[in-house]
């Protein structure tokens, strides 16, 4: 390396501080993270692109600095699908180093990445203290049986009021309401057990009213509407 010549000229003094990195909660084990491959955890994070167009939820189990599982969910833009068919391929077997400086090829997964790759380096990750951390395939345990994310989509207008349209129980099919028009429940079909009934053989609409159900006050209700026809 070139050193300048006022340097050159310094006088040495010794380093009498040398208490080294901070430990960091890992796993349920106090670290000195030095290195990459001393880094281990389970955390989730978020992350928008520039327009803010679309957010991706990432989550990622890292065991010795080495991205062993990721899961890649996306809301709100259709062309990141496609981009996190990709970063599901291009993060397992990666270094967080890797990742943090790999091509994610969408901005809002790339910025989920960096929020993650802090969380993960500065021991604030969800198995800190979990000895251990998570067995590889807790990624998918977020997604519940039916292997789905958790989606909310509600829609408001300030003349006509809310619509529920998706909740974690599903897709919403109506709305109930009461003498005043106050939403006090709804009906949905769960499209998770749906397929699933449909794979093991049922008929499509047997398998719709088997994965139905309802939340609230529904028998109570007034009226049901569609929320996305009425």
């Amino acid at each position: 390396m070139t050193i300048s010549q006022e340097v050159q000229n310094m006088c040495p003094v010794a380093q009498g501080v040398a208490h080294g990195a901070a430990p960091i909660p890992e796993e349920a084990k106090w670290v000195q993270a030095k290195q990459i491959s001393d880094i281990s955890g389970f955390t989730h994070g978020v992350g928008w692109c520039a327009p803010q167009q679309g957010a991706c939820k990432l989550t990622l189990n890292v065991k010795e600095g080495v991205i062993q599982e990721a899961l890649v969910e996306t809301l709100g833009c259709s062309g990141m699908t496609h981009s996190a068919a990709m970063a599901s391929e291009i993060l397992p077997g990666r270094t967080i180093l890797e990742a943090l400086n790999t091509d994610l090829v969408c901005d809002a997964i790339n910025t989920a990445m960096r929020e993650l790759f802090l969380q993960i380096v500065y021991g604030r990750t969800q198995s800190a203290f979990s000895e251990d951390g998570l067995a590889i395939g807790a990624g998918l345990e977020d997604l519940g049986k039916g292997l789905r994310s958790q989606v909310g989509t509600l829609y408001g207008t300030l003349q006509k009021g809310p619509r529920y349209l998706e909740m974690a129980e599903g897709y919403i099919t109506k709305i109930a309401l009461n003498e005043d028009d106050e939403i006090i429940g709804y009906k949905y079909i769960n499209f998770g057990k749906m397929m699933d009934f449909i794979k093991a053989g049922d008929d499509a609409n047997v398998a719709m009213e088997k994965a139905s159900g309802q939340y609230g006050r529904v028998g109570d209700a007034a009226r049901l509407i569609d929320p996305r026809k009425e």
